[in-house]
């Protein structure tokens, strides 16, 4: 079965066919932010080389018009910009002047009223390219993503008893010492059907409760907890029994999202199970243990699971 959301959380889906291209262009700046690495590098060294370059080319015009690359070494000749002898020198000019660097070898003079409105136009756009490009950038850098890679999931879902009722539960921990604050969890049934009137979905999505109506949704999570899903008269496993799981064609997509402690930015890591990774009459293994002084988490056996007796009926016939 194709998965619709991979287990590292990528959504297995692209857009083709898509005409209002004009829409990416509206909002460049996360367009930028969304490219990929070596694009986005080479926008931004695109973005200061043509600046300099277009830059350059005008100062060279305007000393070209001048007639200062005629009276060059003419000391009784005022230049527009002094010892620019060239579209090099103009170019290195330009880099000056838009980097605020100022070596004091080329200056402009005051006889050049054009020059002045440029050098102010320049430091002008230059700021707003730098403000522009250093914002893409850092961004980009800042982007939580990475901290979803030590969010990790149970790599299989089980199905087994809890409190006598049958419960659909999964693992989540956190491998990094820094929490995730106002972290929540949630859960969705990928499956398609079709409708009494005829109608086919496709990738249906339908809500799996964990805990939204008593807040158990909302983790703390600072140890690697146990999510489960009561499987009771509203949930779209009440009928399902363990032969029919086994036959049975879904994806349970889960979500975990909250903020980063020490960015305070949000981040979400996903996963999903398949219907053959869901195994009924299993229990996750426990890892917690308590040393001297402290609790000590074996993420050793963060995956394993032992079986245990479960009936193979539906939760419906159990009740």
């Amino acid at each position: 079965r194709q998965r619709y959301v991979e287990k590292d959380g990528k959504c297995n889906v692209q857009h083709g066919n898509v005409r209002e291209t004009y829409r990416y262009l509206t909002d460049i700046f996360t367009t930028l932010v969304d490219l990929k690495w070596r694009f986005s590098l080479l926008i931004f060294i695109l973005a200061y080389a043509l600046t300099w370059l277009f830059f350059g080319l005008i100062w060279w015009v305007i000393a070209y018009s001048r007639g200062d690359l005629e009276h060059l070494g003419d000391h009784t000749w005022t230049p527009c910009v002094n010892n620019l002898n060239g579209f090099v020198s103009a170019f290195l000019f330009s880099i000056e002047t838009e980097t605020t660097i100022g070596y004091g070898h080329r200056v402009i003079t005051d006889t050049c009223p054009e020059g002045i409105v440029l050098l102010l136009l320049q430091a002008i756009l230059g700021s707003m390219v730098n403000a522009f490009m250093v914002g893409c950038m850092f961004v980009k850098i800042s982007q939580p993503n990475k901290r979803a890679e030590t969010l990790v999931f149970s790599s299989h879902a089980v199905v087994s008893l809890r409190d006598d009722r049958l419960c659909l539960m999964f693992r989540v921990g956190d491998l990094r010492d820094s929490h995730i604050v106002e972290a929540s969890i949630r859960a969705k049934l990928i499956q398609s059907k079709q409708t009494q009137e005829g109608e086919f979905i496709p990738l249906d999505q339908t809500d799996l409760s964990v805990g939204f109506e008593t807040g158990d949704d909302r983790l703390f999570l600072v140890s690697p907890l146990i999510i489960s899903h009561e499987i009771d008269e509203r949930s779209p496993f009440w009928d399902v029994s363990r032969g029919q799981l086994e036959r049975d064609d879904f994806e349970i997509v889960v979500i975990l999202e909250g903020m980063v402690e020490a960015t305070g930015m949000t981040c979400q890591a996903r996963s999903s199970y398949l219907a053959d990774e869901v195994l009924w009459g299993h229990r996750f293994t426990p890892l917690l243990s308590l040393e001297e002084g402290f609790y000590e988490v074996d993420y050793g056996g963060f995956h394993h699971t032992v079986p245990v007796p479960t009936p193979a009926c539906s939760a419906r016939q159990l009740a």
